[in-house]
């Protein structure tokens, strides 16, 4: 008999060989169904891995982040079965999971939207015939052998030292795994779109046809996740962007987004916002250039781990980079001049517009941009302030996202694979945060590997209206920058001590942040940030002058106020006004001149009634102040 220990703590005493399917069948029918793939002792491995040591396990359903991956990626090995059965030329090249899905790139003719149909149909087959999942070890010979006709997978192959198969009824594909135990388990799923990438996402490599889907354990699940992808179309930032006449993208500049009026006038109201506050808690604003030497982004570690992402130019014959991000300016700043422990937390901010080369196929509205401002800060500490500013961050956070409705998690990223600096600062920077963390009872779970390369981060992960998770604010621990830039302040003692860098943003880039509110709020944005507030629609032609004295009066009270003089019927011009997402419409008519008043609606075609106009100004003002 072996012990098995599982996640409360709780054991129990199963017979040696024991799979993990057996142990949740021994455990309940419930999760014997719900159940995907087992973590023996912290691996991750396959639901029918044999057990027959002592050990700790957790076996993973679609709940977990972990199980929702396997089960996707092997929706896209489910993809390749079909895709290969009815394309025999294409070649399969990778297929993994992502933050809402799937997908799987081919060396193929371009898909058509109506393969989509014929793809779905022979993977409800493959469903049907509940084929095993079945792991094979293989020599580099022997997987060479298998894929010779595959240059793709030979070419990983020749980059692997353990090779594992995956095979289901005479299909096999080159994967690590885990998967599900069998096709059965993918009951529910849908192809969602056709597109292109390059292979490893190298343009000077084979563009390669990708096709994406998403898939549940049940119907249910597929159905409630249709009406949201559904509803996330009604509220796509792009389409209501362009309706509002907010920005524009144009080839002249691919990626960089041009914001117009109205565009601009969110734009500057988030910045403004946000440095306010920042003035409130004694924040330097700074401004430094957008191009800079190269011997600066050398030694500030950029240009090993970050070169492909940058663009570059040439001054006086020497090579220059234009910004990624905005640290290293900061960095400079802060060197200026002398620093003692009294100056001590230094706060820093910069509202930076930076350049990051984006392949041109992910580049999507504002949310995916090669131009964009990010609203960075970074904070120059002692170690023993480091709790204190971590936890006055998070609080900043907690107020800048409260003011918009959005509730957070928080993730906690640690050192990744190709980090720079000494190990053990790296140790001493996490240790640090997690203890912060724990200290402020937020919950929070562990993204292994995916922090900055200078530093672990606390990555915050808003939820908007429909249920969406958008990674904005971030709070970097960074002793590298320091003893890259050898940045000093004279301590208590008299002597010279290296601060501590805390590199941080709220909105994240100010572009995406504008995107991410105009889908949560599905373009009806609160008055205080909207650029279309109010409008006045003159009943007749004779109205116009009452309309342009109420127009005039709430323009010189700061509020934003268009008027509509076309010769339209009093509905029509309501109903264009809607879709403007005006929060207030106002009409005016005989009445309303002789009371000095004007009739309320809303955008969501509330009506009011008559209010004096003088009133009503002095109401949205206080609604603007209040930022309700």
């Amino acid at each position: 008999m072996i012990n098995i220990e599982f996640p409360d703590g709780s054991k129990k005493q199963f017979e040696a060989e024991v799979t993990g399917l057996e142990i949740a069948q021994g455990i309940g029918e419930r999760l014997a169904k719900a159940a995907l793939a087992i973590k023996i002792d912290g691996t991750t491995t396959d639901l029918t891995t044999t057990i027959s040591t002592d050990c700790k396990i957790q076996i993973l359903t679609f709940n977990d982040e972990e199980g929702k991956q396997i089960f996707w990626h092997s929706s896209a090995h489910l993809m390749a079965m079909a895709v290969k059965e009815l394309y025999p030329n294409a070649l399969p090249t990778i297929g993994p999971s992502i933050d809402n899905g799937f997908y799987y790139d081919f060396a193929s003719e371009p898909f058509k939207p109506e393969d989509l149909e014929k793809i779905e149909s022979k993977m409800k087959e493959f469903v049907e015939k509940d084929l095993p999942f079945v792991k094979v070890n293989a020599s580099k010979d022997e997987a060479k052998e298998m894929f010779k006709n595959n240059k793709y997978k030979l070419e990983m192959i020749e980059e692997l030292e353990n090779i594992t198969i995956y095979t289901n009824d005479g299909f096999r594909d080159l994967c690590k795994g885990p998967h599900v135990p069998s096709t059965g388990y993918l009951k529910a799923f849908k192809l969602t779109k056709i597109g292109s990438a390059y292979w490893k996402a190298d343009s000077s490599n084979d563009s390669l046809q990708r096709i994406y889907g998403v898939s549940f354990p049940d119907k249910k699940l597929l159905n409630k996740y249709t009406i949201l992808i559904e509803e996330a179309e009604k509220r796509d930032h792009r389409k209501i962007g362009k309706e509002l006449d907010f920005f524009s993208f144009h080839d002249e500049a691919p990626g960089m987004p041009f914001f117009h009026d109205r565009g601009t006038y969110i734009w500057n109201k988030l910045v403004n916002f946000v440095m306010e506050k920042m003035i409130i808690r004694n924040y330097e604003i700074n401004k430094t250039p957008i191009i800079l030497n190269k011997s600066l982004w050398l030694q500030s570690g950029h240009w090993d781990h970050y070169k492909e992402n940058m663009y570059y130019t040439k001054i006086d014959n020497n090579d220059y980079a234009v910004k990624p991000m905005n640290c290293p300016g900061n960095i400079l700043i802060y060197k200026t001049k002398s620093h003692s422990y009294r100056d001590l937390p230094l706060r820093a901010g910069e509202f930076g517009l930076v350049h990051r080369h984006e392949l041109s196929g992910v580049l999507s509205g504002l949310f995916r941009v090669r131009a964009f401002t990010q609203d960075d800060a970074h904070v120059f500490c002692t170690e023993d302030q480091i709790k204190s500013e971590v936890n006055d961050l998070i609080n900043f956070m907690d107020e800048i996202y409260s003011t918009f409705g959005f509730e957070f998690h928080i993730e906690l990223s640690t050192r990744p694979e190709k980090a720079m600096g000494d190990e053990k600062l790296w140790d001493i920077a996490e240790t640090k945060l997690k203890e912060v963390l724990v200290e402020s009872k937020k919950e929070f779970v562990v993204n292994e590997g995916d922090g900055a390369f200078y530093g672990p981060k606390i990555d915050f992960h808003l939820k908007d209206a429909i249920g969406r998770t958008w990674q904005c604010g971030t709070i970097q621990l960074d002793f590298q920058m320091p003893e890259k830039f050898d940045l000093s302040y004279e301590g208590k003692d008299g002597t010279k001590h290296k601060p501590v860098m805390l590199h941080r943003t709220i909105l994240g880039s100010v572009e995406r942040f504008m995107g991410v509110l105009i889908e949560h709020y599905a373009g009806k944005l609160p008055l205080w940030i909207n650029p279309n507030q109010v409008i006045v629609l003159p009943v007749a032609d004779r109205f116009q002058e009452y309309a342009e004295e109420v127009a005039s009066s709430l323009k010189s009270a700061g509020i934003r106020c268009d008027i509509d003089a076309r010769t339209e019927s009093i509905p029509k011009k309501v109903r264009d006004s809607e879709l403007q997402r005006y929060n207030y419409i106002l009409v005016v008519g005989d009445k309303e001149i002789n009371d000095k008043t004007v009739t309320v609606r809303t955008r969501d075609n509330k009506v009011e009634g008559m209010i004096k106009y003088s009133e009503f100004q002095e109401r949205l003002l206080e609604e603007i102040k209040n930022k309700k």
